[in-house]
């Protein structure tokens, strides 16, 4: 079952004895934990009917118990159980016989973050059987703009690719903190007007001229001056472009440029699709190949690793991270 059906379920009143939300990205787990915690019950009967447990603080046996009780002052009680994954999962014999038999009047949701769970337990199948299961995987670095594209398209705002890429790039693949960030922008931005690399630049901090994006388009053009102009800033700002962030981008720009040396069928969509990014964008790699033959980007992907290496301590003693950035353009470029 996947994320919207449930919440739909969940605001019509359509509610199940067990939701089991598990995976790796917390962000969907906390959706609909908190929207069964915010909707259920109104505030009245939350006083009565309303438990959240924290895995690490409680077992089995307290939260059976707790399951078994009946509403005082509802149709139905909600329990909780938030960080599940810290339970002792190895005694869950009292809450497997509970979900093989649940109270109907009990919505039992069990938050199970940061890791998949086992499959192969009993357990999942009776809460499979029982209720709702959720898995909430990992969004891969490459899915993370296009998910931004859905985000503000579902809401009735339009981001342009590149403001959805660059989000994308400096936030990483944690929902939460982009869903937070998504929101301050919507907030700051009319409906009508596509959210742009200039409302990112003034309502996040990330900088529309000194950014991972314009560099690899820089490079792609080998445009020196430029591209160095950058990593200056970079070096001076260091807590705002970490190494890691802009070895990132760069190495997985390079493996797409890598990738494209090997495509039969360039046209746009084609490219597009195979190197997982936006029409928009397929142009410029056209570009970096031309720029860059298949030996060159070769070379460029075991610079990167060993420029990886160098930001971690090995063979660059003392050597600042504006430095090694310069270097590793020269090397680039040159």
């Amino acid at each position: 079952m996947d994320t919207n059906k449930i919440i739909s379920d969940i605001k019509g009143k359509k509610l199940l004895p067990v939701y089991l939300l598990h995976g790796e990205e917390s962000y969907g787990i906390d959706l609909v934990s908190d929207c069964i915690e915010t909707t259920v019950l109104d505030d009245a009967q939350k006083g009565f009917d309303q438990t959240v447990l924290y895995g690490k603080d409680t077992d089995f046996t307290t939260i059976v118990g707790a399951a078994k009780r009946y509403p005082m002052m509802s149709d139905y009680q909600v329990i909780i159980v938030k960080e599940a994954q810290n339970l002792k999962w190895k005694e869950d014999e009292l809450l497997l016989a509970y979900l093989e038999n649940p109270m109907k009047s009990t919505v039992l949701v069990i938050a199970y973050k940061y890791g998949k769970f086992d499959k192969r337990r009993k357990i999942y199948k009776v809460a499979e059987k029982a209720g709702a299961v959720l898995e909430s995987p990992k969004l891969y670095d490459d899915k993370v703009a296009p998910w931004i594209t859905n985000y503000v398209k579902d809401r009735g705002w339009g981001i342009h690719p590149q403001a959805a890429a660059m989000m994308a790039e400096y936030l990483g693949t944690d929902l939460s903190k982009v869903v937070n960030e998504l929101d301050k922008l919507m907030l700051n931005v009319p409906k009508e007007q596509e959210i742009s690399v200039q409302d990112i630049e003034r309502n996040i901090g990330i900088s529309k001229d000194f950014n991972v994006f314009e560099l690899t388009t820089a490079l792609a053009k080998k445009d020196a001056v430029k591209a160095f102009r950058i990593v200056d800033y970079f070096g001076a700002n260091p807590r705002s472009n970490p190494m890691p962030v802009v070895l990132g981008a760069i190495g997985g720009y390079f493996t797409k440029v890598l990738k494209y040396h090997y495509l039969t069928d360039r046209s746009p969509q084609a490219v597009a699709r195979e190197l997982g990014v936006h029409p928009f964008f397929t142009r410029e790699y056209d570009i970096a190949a031309r720029s860059f033959n298949r030996r060159k980007t070769f070379d460029i992907m075991a610079h990167l690793r060993e420029y990886d290496l160098k930001s971690k301590g090995l063979n660059a003693v003392n050597l600042e991270q504006g430095d090694l950035l310069k270097e590793l353009i020269y090397k680039i470029l040159y």
